[in-house]
C-alpha cells in the first residue's frame, strides 16, 4: 500500500534537513540484512539443520530474554555472544566452538559494514546532526563506542533506556526533542518497513528507506519517499 506522505514530511524534501536519524542494526551494520536473518544464514552455513520457520520464535525467544537484562556496559562482542548462545541452546546446539565461530563471523562483519558505511557518516556528521534511533538491548552506547560511531551521534536513543520501541511515535519524538528540532527539519534512515517508515511517517519525518541488494525496487511506504541500497547513496540525498 502507499501512503500519502505527511504535510511536514512532504515540505521538508524542497529544503535540507537539519537534522539526520538512522536506525543501527541493519543499517548501519549491515545493508538491509536483520540480525536474525544473519544469525539464521550464519547457522545454516555451519550445518544447523533448521527451517527459517522454527528458527523465527526461537531466535525472538533469545532477543527478547535480553532486553533490559544486559548491563549497560556490555561490549558489541558480548551481545552477540550472549544472543547467539541463547539461540543455539534453543536450538539445542550445545558446541561452544559452533557458538564461537558464528558469534566471531557476525561480529566481524557487522564491523566490516560499519568500516565501509564510516566515510559517508563523516561527511554526513560534518554538515547534520546526526541521532540513532534503535530498538536495542539498553546497552547501545557502548556498542556504538564500541564500533567507533559514538562521537559522530549527537543523541543516541535505545529503546530499552527510554521505555518506547518502534513503530512508536514517542520514541521518534524523544530524538527530536534531544535534537531540538521539529519533524519537518529532520530525516530518518533505516530498513525496516514496518518499525522505520511507518514510524517515522506516524511522526511526519521525511524518511528514506534502505532496501540492499533485493530483485527490483520495492515500493516505498509513502508516494515520493526515496528509496535506497546502500549508505552510500545517501551522498546523492544529502550532499
Amino acid at each position: 500500500m502507499t501512503y500519502a506522505a505527511p504535510a511536514a514530511a512532504r515540505d521538508a524534501r524542497d529544503r535540507r534537513p537539519a537534522a539526520v536519524l538512522f536506525d543501527f542494526g541493519g543499517t548501519l551494520d549491515a545493508a538491509a540484512v536483520t540480525w536474525k536473518e544473519r544469525i539464521f544464514r550464519l547457522c545454516r552455513a555451519e550445518g544447523v539443520a533448521v527451517t527459517a520457520e522454527e528458527f523465527d520464535p526461537l531466535f525472538y525467544r533469545a532477543d527478547d530474554a535480553l532486553v533490559g537484562a544486559v548491563s549497560p556496559t556490555l561490549s558489541l562482542d558480548q551481545t552477540v555472544h550472549r544472543l547467539v548462545t541463547g539461540v543455539a541452546a534453543l536450538l539445542r546446539a550445545h558446541d561452544e566452538r559452533l557458538t564461537d565461530r558464528i558469534a566471531t563471523q557476525f561480529r566481524d562483519a557487522a564491523v566490516g559494514s560499519v568500516r565501509d558505511n564510516m566515510p559517508m557518516l563523516g561527511r554526513l556528521a560534518a554538515r547534520y546532526r546526526l541521532g540513532l534511533v534503535s530498538n536495542f538491548y539498553g546497552n547501545l552506547d557502548t556498542v556504538c563506542e564500541d564500533l567507533g560511531l559514538r562521537a559522530l551521534f549527537s543523541v543516541i536513543v535505545d529503546s530499552t533506556a527510554v521505555g518506547c520501541t518502534k513503530p512508536d511515535p514517542r520514541i521518534f519524538r524523544h530524538a527530536l526533542a534531544a535534537l531540538g528540532c521539529e519533524p519537518g527539519d529532520a530525516l530518518f534512515v533505516g530498513d525496516s518497513l514496518p518499525r522505520d517508515m511507518v514510524g517515522a511517517r506516524r511522526v511526519g519525518i521525511e524518511h528514506v528507506w534502505l532496501v540492499g541488494d533485493v530483485a527490483g525496487r520495492p515500493e516505498p511506504c509513502c508516494a515520493g519517499d526515496r528509496v535506497i541500497r546502500s549508505l552510500t547513496e545517501l551522498g546523492d540525498v544529502l550532499l
